[in-house]
């Protein structure tokens, strides 16, 4: 299991373009992933999840990934936020 966490700098938060970006970057991916925020926790491979959490900017949020391909996914996540200038 890898967990990081990532601080929201982006003014609206994770909205509907991002959390796409996020969704389609792990979901051809094989590890599961979770998204924490808040005390709860979602599939980061649903697009429905992620956004049911309405993180706004200023959000602390932890991405959990477990499986085989775990280091990669985290990895992915790392250029989404900083391709979409989202989090530090």
């Amino acid at each position: 299991m890898v967990e990081k966490m990532y601080t929201i700098t982006s003014e609206a938060g994770l909205h509907a373009r991002p959390c796409t970006a996020l969704v389609s970057a792990v979901t051809p991916l094989k590890s599961e992933v979770a998204l924490e925020y808040n005390g709860k926790q979602v599939n980061l491979k649903s697009i429905m999840g992620v956004m049911s959490l309405g993180v706004s900017k200023g959000a602390t949020v932890k991405v959990i990934a477990t499986g085989d391909d775990e280091e990669q996914v985290i990895s992915k996540i790392d250029e989404v936020m900083i391709k979409e200038e989202l989090a530090v």
